[in-house]
């Protein structure tokens, strides 16, 4: 029978638990009572905790202060929830410990030769710090708030503005560290592009001294390109002249077999001695001609004006091969000034061919010590501005409340602590009542009989004193 009203304590009407809890009001009174009671020894016994705050605000930086250049917006959620977790960093952490000077404090140094073999003391005091710490975000803006607790008041306020200083340290030290990666980076490229340029320039001034070029230009090519087109025109002048002189020789030559062209001979016509002894040849043939009308043949005069005649062509014809001589001397002249001037032309062309492919190459060189340099330069203005980046103290993180000393505790909460007391000590005793009821069942009224026994009740008893009773009980026991 006990075992199925047991079984039968599981289901029961809102009478039934009534019942019971009246039963056993004292055993719910108890737990009441001893949880309360347990609750306020217990907060009028915890330290007091005093909370300071200290609010923060973080505004995203839109341009960038050393290049001007737009930077991308972050998200807002994202963005405080990465602030949040640098806050809770050790490393801000240990940062607060040096502004606040704890690393000296002689009585957490004794706890923790206390507590700790071996560690390090700034590590220890920072994780004792973390624990007191809290980091609230704002949902809808860039405002942190930085709660600390402590049961010195002011120690709590000092906590509170050393994390956010530090905070601001940090968060610049982390900005500045990948720039300071970054510039140093870019200081050993420099150092190879400097060898490079250097490397080049070398280069470039060696070819000029083996070549002995000093201009750099295109003058010197123009130069030379003018002495070939001199070259040209004198070597086609000459070319023309030694032609012409053949040509005269030519003429010359076939003007020996017929005196009469001679008369038409420009070098005739511009010789003087020629035309003297064409003169006196002339004089001499006039004046034969009339000594053949007055003497004989073998007259002495006429012999003798005949014999001057035949000096004087005798003379003529010297003077013609003396003029012929002088042109085979100017035609081997100017045949030679035609080779002196080809050799110096192919010469010319050559030395014109060498120097544009020198310059070619010189213009290679250039190109390579022009890149070298631009390269140089633009890692140089990029080093530049990475160091100045990573030497920027500038944040975009500003204090907007600064931690005062709480005038109130906010732990222990007596009130609040009391009022939890009360529900907990109510479920307890609720608890504790219903685990009696299953441990010890009793029958409370007609329906425990009804439903467990499955048996139909014919009368009701009652007990002698009811008034101590509650209304409905029977006081029968199973």
């Amino acid at each position: 029978m006990l075992s199925s009203l047991t079984n039968g304590c599981f289901d029961m009407s809102l009478q039934q638990l009534l019942l019971i809890f009246w039963a056993r009001k004292g055993l719910v009174v108890a737990y009441l009572l001893v949880t309360m009671i347990t609750t306020l020894i217990l907060s009028l016994n915890t330290p007091k905790q005093y909370v300071a705050s200290t609010s923060l605000v973080s505004d995203q930086p839109g341009t960038n202060p050393i290049t001007g250049e737009q930077l991308p917006t972050q998200l807002t959620a994202g963005y405080m929830a990465t602030q949040t977790d640098i806050i809770k960093s050790p490393m801000v952490a240990m940062t607060a410990v040096d502004i606040l000077g704890l690393i000296n404090d002689k009585t957490l140094q004794a706890s923790f030769k206390k507590d700790n073999e071996g560690g390090d003391l700034r590590h220890w005091i920072a994780d004792g710090l973390m624990k007191k710490l809290e980091v609230i975000p704002s949902r809808e803006s860039s405002i942190l708030s930085i709660d600390f607790s402590a049961t010195d008041p002011e120690f709590a306020a000092k906590a509170a503005n050393a994390f956010a200083q530090a905070y601001i340290q940090v968060s610049n030290e982390l900005k500045r560290q990948p720039a300071q990666q970054t510039a140093d980076w870019f200081e050993e490229q420099l150092k190879v592009l400097r060898e490079r340029v250097e490397k080049t320039r070398e280069v470039l001034s060696d070819f000029q001294q083996t070549h002995d070029i000093i201009a750099t230009t295109n003058e010197r090519i123009d130069l030379e390109d003018a002495k070939l087109a001199e070259l040209s025109n004198q070597l086609v002048k000459n070319q023309l002249e030694t032609t012409d002189l053949l040509s005269k020789r030519k003429l010359l030559t076939e003007s020996l077999m017929n005196p009469e062209s001679l008369k038409s001979l420009p070098e005739i016509l511009s010789s003087p001695v020629l035309q003297g002894l064409k003169a006196s040849l002339a004089s001499s043939e006039a004046k034969f001609a009339d000594l053949s009308l007055r003497f004989d043949r073998n007259h002495p005069q006429y012999r003798q004006a005949a014999a001057e005649i035949a000096d004087l062509k005798k003379q003529i014809k010297a003077e013609m091969n003396t003029v012929l001589h002088g042109f085979n001397s100017n035609i081997e002249a100017s045949k030679n000034r035609d080779m002196s001037l080809a050799n110096a032309l192919s010469n010319q062309k050559a030395r014109v061919l060498q120097l544009k492919k020198q310059y070619n190459e010189i213009e290679t060189l250039q190109r390579e010590v022009i890149n070298a340099q631009t390269a140089y330069d633009a890692v140089n203005q990029r080093s530049i501005q990475m160091r100045m980046e990573s030497e920027i103290r500038q944040s975009n993180i500003a204090v907007l409340d600064a931690a005062m000393p709480p005038k109130t505790a906010a732990k222990p909460q007596i009130k609040l602590n009391m009022i939890l007391s009360v529900l907990l000590g109510a479920i307890l005793g609720v608890g504790a009542a219903l685990f009696a009821e299953i441990m010890d069942r009793r029958v409370r009224s007609p329906a425990d009989i009804i439903g467990a026994l499955d048996l139909p009740v014919f009368g009701v008893i009652t007990a002698d004193r009811p008034s101590k009773k509650f209304p409905w009980s029977f006081g029968v026991r199973s």
